[in-house]
């Protein structure tokens, strides 16, 4: 066998004992009863990054240091590793755990944020299921009001302002779904719902833009004695909405439809050429932007 490759067999077999070793040492660790020891070695590990061992001993240690000086310190740098290690659905019991034993801690401010960050970070997207989000939502409120000065507001508002909105959007897009699927009577219901519970929600523009098209909709796909009504509901939508938006980039379109409304209703005193000479228009336009839109 080649020099060479003698060196590399002992260099690894060196390696592979003082890996063993360490791991041995480390395990021994854990599972002993040595406070000291293992408070300094969680700290050291701690220090140099390695959180997921450093979380181990500080969990091990959480039985051993009960009721002494060194309690809320242990129970903290456990939470605190573990939020570290990004393991924040694990942190956030923690923080929230520590709060409710050492509310007096010189750690409980730093905990309270720490708790509210990790149940921001464990919310999902706004297609996925939004409880987290409520949840979240409500401990950072609560914790702004019981912390008017707190170091941490602007981000705490920067949390809600965030996750309100991916609320909104939840709601935006699932009413949404009906206007797609041309369930026009069920879209307007979803739609007006939104802002009966949440009059200002930032999608409140095409929401009502939306309310009126699906009006629109329902009372041109309706049977011919239920049409009137059914528009006259249109023209209260639209006036709805061009009395909160009259420079909306939807007025033009729902001006349009208020004329063919207008129109089935007998109101309207202009001729089919003039309506559908506007209709030209308005598609051209929107040709127009949509081909500015996609370069």
């Amino acid at each position: 066998m080649p020099k060479f490759s003698v060196k590399v067999c002992i260099m690894a077999l060196a390696t592979a004992l003082s890996l063993s070793s360490c791991k041995s040492e480390y395990e021994a660790l854990l599972k002993g009863d040595d406070v000291d020891a293992k408070y300094a070695a969680a700290f050291d590990y701690f220090n140099h990054g390695k959180y997921s061992k450093a979380a181990q001993l500080f969990e091990s240690m959480a039985m051993l240091t009960n009721g002494t000086e060194r309690d809320d310190t242990v129970q903290y740098y456990w939470g605190l590793s573990n939020y570290r290690y990004k393991d924040y659905y694990t942190a956030e019991a923690n923080f929230a755990n520590f709060l409710n034993h050492y509310p007096s801690s010189p750690f409980a401010p730093e905990a309270a944020f720490l708790r509210i960050d990790c149940l921001y970070r464990s919310t999902h997207r706004y297609e996925l299921d939004q409880v987290p989000t409520i949840n979240a939502i409500n401990t950072i409120s609560q914790y702004l009001i019981e912390n008017p000065g707190s170091t941490h507001s602007d981000v705490c508002f920067k949390m809600l302002n965030e996750l309100n909105a991916r609320l909104d959007r939840k709601a935006y897009e699932n009413a949404k779904l009906y206007f797609k699927m041309e369930d026009y009577k069920a879209s307007r219901v979803a739609f007006r719902n939104i802002l009966k519970d949440d009059a200002d929600n930032i999608y409140r523009e095409q929401i009502l833009y939306y309310i009126a098209k699906s009006s629109y909709k329902y009372a041109q796909l309706s049977v011919e004695s239920k049409q009137k009504d059914r528009y006259m509901t249109f023209v209260d939508d639209y006036y709805n909405f061009i009395g909160e938006y009259p420079d909306s980039p939807y007025k033009k379109e729902l001006d349009l439809l208020y004329r063919r409304a207008q129109k089935a209703l007998g109101h309207y005193s202009g001729t089919e050429e003039d309506l559908e000479a506007k209709e030209k228009d308005f598609a051209r336009e929107s040709q127009k932007l949509l081909k500015q839109s996609e370069n």
